[in-house]
């Protein structure tokens, strides 16, 4: 989306913010700009702005359409304000989208056949050394400490588990060292790097280094991940091709709404809106 500028640029200068005569307050904006991240005051005033005005905009067009609100609550019992429910049911009224067919779907699914991939699977054991590069003293040794453990590993495997329970710094030394099935994610990358590079049954010869101190990691099972079929992923498909047509569809219907309004303080400069980030 492309942002406003605008042409009074920041409050108290001669050019209102207004939208066919409707002007809209600095105080509004300014309260709407503390929603809008930016690298200067001037360019959240800016966002601000222009939310501000395509908002005002839609509801003036839902109020000559004749709509009244009606609110939705949701199963939490929060109430939509009379505003957005006004804004909700002029796009529901004047904006449609055909539903996705199967050859969209299927051209979809080809082209991005990665996208559907699931995650490989880990099954999982480590023993952490914890470790504050902080104090610099400390670190050196528990890096030769997890090293010579590495080491003895390599020619005792089999006491991964004992090891585990007498040294590592993880709640996990209970289960000797067994973190059960991950997948991405849900590590450091620097642990899941490592991973990748190993095989079932591999432990890791020198201890791999995260912000949580060295690991020595044993990989016991995985399995890698799988494209499904077609089928299986067209729900998904369909949700998301329906989603990207109706904002398509919004997004041009908005500018629309903005090419028929008189505005003044701001250049819309082909903006969107931000009802369809």
């Amino acid at each position: 989306m492309t942002s406003a500028s605008l042409i009074s640029n920041m409050p108290g200068k001669a050019v209102p913010v207004s939208v066919n005569g409707v002007e809209i307050a600095a105080k509004a904006i300014a309260d709407e700009a503390q929603n809008h991240d930016a690298d200067r005051p001037e360019k959240a005033w800016a966002a601000a702005a222009e939310a501000l005005v395509i908002r005002e905009a839609l509801l003036q067009n839902a109020r000559a359409t004749g709509l009244t609100a009606q609110p939705h609550s949701d199963e939490a019992g929060r109430t939509e304000t009379d505003d957005d429910a006004l804004i909700r049911q002029l796009l529901e009224t004047q904006v449609s989208t055909p539903e996705p067919d199967e050859e969209s779907c299927r051209r979809y699914f080809e082209n991005n056949r990665k996208r559907f991939r699931t995650a490989d699977l880990y099954e999982v054991a480590h023993i952490l050394l914890q470790a504050d590069k902080r104090d610099a003293l400390v670190f050196s040794r528990t890096r030769k400490e997890a090293q010579i453990l590495a080491s003895e590993l390599q020619r005792r495997p089999g006491q991964f588990e004992k090891m585990a329970r007498e040294r590592s710094d993880c709640a996990s030394a209970n289960e000797g060292g067994r973190l059960g099935q991950i997948t991405a994610g849900q590590t450091t990358p620097l642990f899941e790097a490592a991973l990748a590079d190993m095989s079932p049954g591999d432990i890791t010869p020198d201890p791999v280094e995260t912000p949580y101190g060295f690991h020595i990691i044993r990989l016991d099972e995985k399995a890698d991940g799988a494209i499904p079929e077609f089928e299986a992923a067209r729900p998904l498909i369909e949700e998301f091709l329906r989603d990207a047509s109706w904002r398509r569809a919004v997004s041009q219907f908005i500018s629309l709404v903005i090419g028929e309004a008189k505005i003044t303080g701001v250049n819309l400069n082909g903006a969107t809106s931000p009802l369809v980030q």
